[in-house]
């Protein structure tokens, strides 16, 4: 594609110094025959270059959301607790005694994939700066990730990079990576997933939002310098990858922690300051889409003297300046005369200041360069005119087929012991010491319960408040039923905050799907949809953000659909925080909630006897609220030592993963009824179910609880000994199950060098 200057065309009263563009390099730019046709009617004329960029750019997938909005749109946003929902750069809750938590999940899945470092750093970058444009401090990062099959030699390098890249950004800016997820699947092979979910804390009447408004306001230009890194990075996102995929590399972006370290404060003293309007981090699409989206917000318009935007290389056109997605940038619009304020201030912190603009009154997009009309869009046809499609849906003829398993054909093996030994090691399973011994999880003191439990936990400053924060998605669930897949993750994240002993508040989400144009992808998000607007229903957790990722597919092999949800909650008092470990040696165990005879879908069906088949297993919202509302009531009054949910891999894997403390391992005594297959009885993955540890004395205290909520309570051993002992069925020492979790994951991958 040439994009170089050759022509000069008066046309309309504007002056065009590029290249005229055709319907070939429109579809160079990922738009349709049809998207630019309607652009052509809509301008009445053909877009110049620059133009068609930053209109393929906001009418991509990533940007304009154009095959999901019609379904997003149905999800439940609103609640009591919320004060932001979908449509800024985060969302935002109220946690009480004036203050807010502000968060958010994003995917950087296509970037990571090509140059994994600067792909997962940048992901970390951009999110922290949704967060602190909101005027909150970044406090927390979660990761969800994804990977292919871990003994090939890609998956390992792509293991590697990210791993490193996620820690690299965070650690270097002093936000602390205090959990999240690792999945290994092949589905994967060709798309891992880069999630990663930050939070903040902000005073409920400190708040920014993304609005140019305030005609005649000065629009300001701070932090790095622009270059030609990122250039097409969201038009690349809303591609399938094909063989040529390492030729993408240039629009990766290249992210550095230490500029964004000094954005991240320079921003903050702003905005203790009346000087600031409205605020917007420059992410996908660049200085286009931060413009163009606070302008929408405000219902005004922006114009932009290119000439006035810094810049690290010589000769860059209008259309590499809009289109750049150079990191540690900030649009923002600042009240006229306030100019000097903030030009004081981000000099002091050794950034790029730069008046580049005013909101104007002609809803449009006006850019001159060297006193020429460049560019000249309505804001509207930008935005609200971007295609909006109905994709064709219906469900995948492999379906039905999938959902059958008959378990008759299953033999139960001889030696469950070796089996529950084979699952700890796997890599899904087994423990992530070598991934989140990378992070700093302590900077900033404010980490509470260390890596590795149900959910993370932080202290909110200078309050006896806590934030409880999780991330959950099972891909395989989702195969087999995108409803309640989706479902089952949302009630999993409320079962995780529940277990420390904090009330489930509002979710994030990261849609990850296949190419939306085929059918069976549009029936798995539809699907997918509904279950999560049911479950948010159900928990009164509203969805307040999110992104939705598609195109994560490779060769016409997509990955499993993966709708990762990250959920908050707070703890009133941090002293009621609940730790997922054993604590004491002699405290009864109790299995709340009733077990199941449910296989399909389950880690020990794929891992022991490769089956990927049956039907999730089965989600009563009434007996998830049951199991929560007395995990709760327990948590308040102090009488458990230890909760810990019960999910892939079952009751054994739970135990065995309660025995792993980080204080020291202790082993477990349990004996179970055995009423149905032995197998189920310890690795079925019914829901709504969670094992707690407390004191004999306290007992009668917690029935009393959960027969009040209806909940079924069974004691089935203590804790203590130097073994993982289930009565008649595994009877294994403790080190050689510890070392066998422990070591599991390493064994695979950290022979990558």
């Amino acid at each position: 594609m040439d994009l170089s200057p050759v022509i000069r065309v008066e046309f309309t009263g504007i002056l065009f110094p590029v290249k005229m563009p055709d319907l070939k390099t429109a579809k160079e730019h990922g738009l349709t025959e049809e998207e630019y046709n309607k652009i052509t009617d809509k301008l009445g004329r053909e877009p110049n270059l620059t133009e068609l960029g930053i209109l393929a750019a906001m009418w991509s997938e990533h940007c304009s959301y154009k095959s999901s909005k019609i379904h997003l749109k149905t999800l439940p946003t609103k609640g009591a607790q919320v004060i932001q929902g979908p449509g800024e750069n985060a969302g935002i809750v109220d946690i009480g005694g004036g203050l807010c938590a502000v968060f958010k999940m994003e995917s950087h899945n296509h970037p990571s994939f090509i140059e994994p470092y600067q792909g997962a750093a940048t992901g970390v970058g951009g999110i922290l700066r949704d967060i602190f444009t909101m005027g909150a401090r970044p406090v927390a990062i979660l990761d969800s990730l994804r990977f292919g099959d871990p003994s090939l030699p890609k998956t390992k390098y792509l293991v590697d990079g990210v791993v490193a890249g996620i820690a690299g950004y965070g650690n270097c800016i002093g936000i602390p990576t205090i959990g999240g997820e690792v999945y290994f699947d092949d589905c994967y092979n060709g798309n891992p997933l880069v999630n990663v979910f930050a939070l903040g804390i902000a005073k409920t009447d400190g708040i920014f939002r993304g609005y140019a408004e305030g005609v005649g306001n000065p629009v300001i230009y701070v932090g790095s310098k622009t270059g030609r890194d990122g250039i097409h990075g969201a038009v690349m996102a809303s591609e399938t990858f094909t063989k040529e995929a390492e030729e993408k590399r240039p629009a990766v972006q290249v992210g550095d922690p230490f500029t964004e370290k000094l954005l991240l404060e320079a921003c903050l003293e702003l905005f203790k300051t009346d000087a600031v309007v409205g605020i917007q981090d420059m992410g996908a699409a660049g200085l286009t889409s931060s413009s163009t989206e606070m302008a929408e917000r405000a219902g005004t318009g922006i114009e932009i003297e290119i000439d006035k935007v810094p810049r690290r290389e010589e000769s860059m056109s209008a259309y590499e300046v809009m289109l750049s997605e150079s990191q540690e940038r900030m649009l923002m619009v600042l009240k006229s005369g306030k100019e000097e304020v903030a030009e004081r201030i981000f000099r002091k912190w050794g950034l790029d200041f730069s008046v580049i603009g005013q909101v104007t009154d002609d809803s449009s997009l006006k850019l001159t360069e060297k006193g020429k009309l460049v560019c000249d869009i309505p804001i509207s046809l930008i935005a609200e005119e971007a295609p909006l499609y109905d994709r064709a849906w219906s469900e995948p003829d492999y379906q039905s087929e999938l959902n059958v398993l008959n378990m008759s054909d299953i033999p139960v093996p001889g030696n469950l012991g070796r089996v529950l030994l084979n699952l700890l090691s796997s890599p899904t399973l087994a423990s992530k010491r070598w991934i989140y011994e990378q992070y700093d999880h302590m900077v900033r003191t404010n980490t509470v319960v260390l890596p590795g439990g149900d959910s993370s936990v932080i202290r909110v400053k200078d309050t006896d408040k806590a934030i409880s924060m999780t991330v959950n998605c099972n891909s395989k669930y989702c195969y087999l039923d995108p409803y309640w897949g989706t479902a089952i993750a949302v009630a999993e994240c409320a079962r995780n905050l529940a277990v420390s002993g904090a009330k489930p508040l509002a979710i994030t989400d990261c849609l990850n799907f296949g190419n939306p144009e085929r059918p069976g992808v549009m029936w798995q998000f539809k699907r997918s949809i509904e279950g999560m607007a049911e479950a948010v229903v159900k928990f009164n957790t509203p969805v307040v953000s999110g992104n939705v990722s598609f195109y994560n597919e490779t060769e016409d092999r997509a990955i499993y659909p993966t709708p990762t949800i990250g959920m908050v909650g707070v703890i009133d008092n941090v002293k009621y925080l609940t730790n997922p470990w054993f604590m004491y040696e002699g405290d009864v165990v109790v299995l709340l909630g009733e077990t199941k005879e449910e296989l399909g879908g389950s880690e020990y069906l794929e891992k022991i006897h490769g089956m990927l088949c049956g039907a999730p297993p089965e989600l009563d919202f009434d007996a998830e609220l049951k199991l929560i509302n007395t995990l709760l009531k327990a948590s308040e009054i102090g009488i458990l030592h230890s909760a810990h949910d019960l999910s892939e891999g079952g009751l054994a894997i739970a135990l065995a993963e309660s025995c792993f403390s980080p204080g020291g391992n202790i082993g477990v005594k349990v004996q179970i009824p055995i009423d149905m297959r032995e197998d189920a009885v310890l690795f079925s993955e019914s829901q709504s179910r969670a094992i707690v540890t407390l004191d004999e004395s306290n007992l009668n205290s917690l029935r009393e609880i959960a027969n009040e909520a209806g909940l079924k309570t069974e004691v089935i051993g203590k804790v203590g000994g130097d073994k993982i002992y289930i009565e008649d069925l595994v009877d294994i020492s403790l080190n050689e199950a510890f070392s066998a979790w422990d070591t599991g994951f390493e064994k695979i991958l950290k022979s990558y060098a």
